[in-house]
């Protein structure tokens, strides 16, 4: 907002998966992790055995290739046959995983590698799990040697050795390195952000199953290979590969390499750019089913000397080299397993990838027990406009209600009651783009009835004020012409407002001008947390405000100009609450059409003077453009910034400048708790 414009203002991680699951032993059971992270106490050691006689979650086994009975190994289950031990610091972690005896591990928090680049060399017969969420690894990762064997490495983030240099020669800081290991489950996982490889499976590390895994941020995500020999045998399934840029796999010299149901997605407009998605190389035998590429470049190469078979899979945006060709092999006659539909894969493993509050093979996603409404313009859906829809949803919904909104231009106003929780408002079309929900109302817009004015979060175009709510694959609009609309008071013009706690917007595009994107909660006393991911921002004054609990995380926030040509405004305007957290803008980038140092990161919004509030921003690992000023903070109100929460940490682009007393950059261990974790807490969207 302008500050003369101020005063006109409003004073203002899924439940169930449904998996093609391969069924590998006799011994795999259902895990659910619960309340059986605290049973013995941190670092307590119950008798061996008692895992697999009590704990079932402790029993879980792999699928593919790692289930087969080979090299004296029937199948891969970790340290189910040890004690359990929980750590929450760097030595217990070593001490347990560097053991000679069979462990179950659970990491129980955020614990921090010194120095960085350090690779935990973990032996045998090891399970290494993250205690729902809160299971981190900062900084490094783990090294599995020649011959060690039965390793399951799973619900766990693995993030930041990044070093500032992609494609680093240097630091060869991996999140898991194998040279030479066998029968390893690499699951649920978020990898991210590393020096070097995400994953590498070096020297004939074989009867590896790499499944469910977000794989991102980071320019190699799996490379698997260095060696001459062709003996390895992989399946890799079900994992996210999100703006990757090479290596997604790199599959050299594999006997059998049995790739189904991944996803492999690029952004358009990020500031990474894929130059190959799965690679079959040397003397690689591959068989790729069912998978979803999405704006990848050249998606599928192989060698010459390679064999690669395609079956079913789908190619949305993709560009350059896609190929098959020659024999290679049946993956059933080595295990079992089931294929989902190519069609469900993004919904599927974009809900499902990653680490898990509670992990479980249960037979459908809570997804599939949805009603769902069909909204079409033309009236061929159920309902002709969105709001129609809301309406026809129950007061007290104890379930998820989707309302599916076929592609079209829909000019009305949305307003998703606090008493209808768990709706999500999805676009049926195959771009977000296909399906617009817009309308033009001001701050200063007279209502229709003559009861005044709609004040700024009266204005939105869509407004979601209900709990564990969504907005999925489409675009919100607010059209208010302010050149047009000069004598007006009150330009703010909100597009999206969020008023509730548990909010997505996965896949969306909000646009506007000033106020674009309005983020609070219920009441001031409230909790509202607020998810963006994969989704695009656009706006010039303010245009991420509010008291919200809010992440922004991998997506692009587009700077525009204002309503007569000029080049001015500030991204954030945050309220934050004393004691919460406030926006935290992760992975992304910032771009526009706008003149060099012009705008600023953000502004401290004390709303009527209120000195209780305590506004922060957090801008980290993101790629901003030239358009950001030097002094990226702004005070306003009469408040200093400097009194606030402003901070940045590992940015880069032609807007990131060194820490300054005008740039107050996050150290090391200072980031390590301003995560998206620690951010949304118990809610793992």
């Amino acid at each position: 907002m302008d500050t003369t414009q101020h005063r006109a203002r409003h004073r203002r991680r899924r439940l169930g998966l449904s998996v093609g699951i391969p069924l590998a032993t006799a011994t795999a059971v259902g895990l659910s992790y619960g309340g059986a992270f605290g049973v013995f106490g941190e670092n307590a050691r119950p008798e061996a055995g008692a895992a697999t006689a009590d704990t079932a979650w402790a029993r879980e086994a792999a699928d593919g290739f790692a289930s087969v009975n080979a090299l004296g190994q029937n199948g891969t289950y970790g340290g189910r046959d040890g004690a359990i031990v929980t750590v929450k610091n760097l030595a217990d972690l070593e001490k347990y995983a560097t053991d000679s005896k069979p462990y179950v591990i659970v990491v129980a928090g955020t614990i921090t590698m010194s120095p960085k680049g350090n690779e935990i060399k973990v032996a045998s017969n090891k399970t290494i799990v993250g205690a729902g969420t809160s299971g981190q690894i900062v900084g490094g990762g783990f090294f599995l040697g020649q011959g060690v064997h039965n390793v399951i490495i799973r619900n766990l983030t693995i993030r930041d050795s990044y070093a500032g240099t992609w494609n680093d020669k240097d630091h060869d800081w991996d999140a898991i390195q194998m040279d030479g290991a066998h029968h390893v489950w690499i699951d649920h996982n978020n990898l991210r952000n590393m020096a070097d490889g995400l994953i590498d499976s070096r020297k004939d590390t074989t009867y590896l199953t790499v499944s469910w895994n977000q794989l991102k941020n980071d320019n190699k995500a799996f490379g698997i290979g260095w060696t001459d020999h062709v003996t390895a045998d992989i399946t890799i399934h079900h994992n996210w590969f999100h703006e990757t840029e090479q290596r997604n796999p790199s599959t050299d010299n594999v006997a059998h390499a049995h790739l189904y149901n991944n996803f492999l997605q690029d952004d358009p407009d990020s500031s990474i750019t894929s130059s190959y998605g799965n690679y079959a190389r040397g003397a690689t035998k591959m068989v790729l089913e069912n998978s979803y590429f999405e704006g990848m470049n050249n998606p599928v190469i192989k060698d010459g000397t390679a064999a690669l078979v395609q079956r079913g899979n789908v190619f949305v945006d993709t560009t350059g080299r896609n190929e098959s060709g020659g024999t290679a092999f049946d993956p059933t006659t080595y295990y079992r397993y089931s294929l989902d539909a190519t069609a469900d894969v993004p919904a599927k493993v974009k809900s499902g990838a990653g680490p898990r509050a509670a992990i479980g093979r249960a037979t459908a996603p809570a997804s599939a027990a949805a009603t769902t409404l069909t909204v079409a313009k033309d009236g061929s859906g159920r309902y002709k406009t969105v709001q129609a829809a809301v309406d026809a949803v129950p007061v007290g919904n104890p379930s998820r209600v989707v309302i599916s909104v076929k592609p079209g231009t829909y000019r009305e106003l949305v307003n998703v009651p606090a008493n209808k929780p768990h709706v999500t408002i999805q676009g049926s079309g195959a771009s977000r783009k296909d399906t617009v929900i817009v309308y033009g109302n001001a701050a200063g817009t007279r209502k229709p009835d003559g009861s005044g004015t709609y004040g700024t979060p009266g204005s939105a175009t869509v407004a979601v004020r209900s709990d564990d709510s969504q907005l999925r694959n489409l675009s919100v609009s607010n059209d208010f012409d302010e050149a047009a609309n000069q004598s007006l008071e009150g330009h703010q013009a909100v597009a999206l407002l969020t008023a509730a706690d548990k909010i997505v917007l996965d896949g969306v595009i909000v646009t506007g001008d000033q106020d674009t994107l309005e983020m609070e909660t219920a009441a001031s006393d409230k909790p509202g947390r607020v998810y963006v991911t994969n989704s695009y921002i656009v706006g010039n004054v303010d245009f991420i405000f509010g008291r919200a609990t809010a992440v922004v995380d991998q997506s692009v926030i587009t700077l525009k100009k204002r309503w007569n040509g000029t080049s001015a405004g500030y991204i954030a305007a945050p309220s934050t609450p004393a004691g919460r957290k406030g926006i935290l803008i992760n992975r992304s980038t910032v771009n526009g059409d706008v003149a060099a140092a012009s705008f600023q990161l953000g502004r401290n919004w004390h709303p009527g003077g209120d000195k209780t509030v305590d506004p922060q921003v957090t801008v980290r690992n993101s790629t901003l453009s030239a358009a950001i000023k030097s002094t990226p903070w702004s005070d306003m109100g009469g408040f200093s910034w400097k009194d606030d929460r402003f901070a940045e940490y590992m940015n880069t682009g032609p807007g990131a400048g060194p820490k300054s007393t005008e740039r107050p950059h996050l150290t090391d261990s200072q980031a390590a708790s301003q995560e998206v974790s620690d951010w949304l807490g118990d809610w793992t969207p």
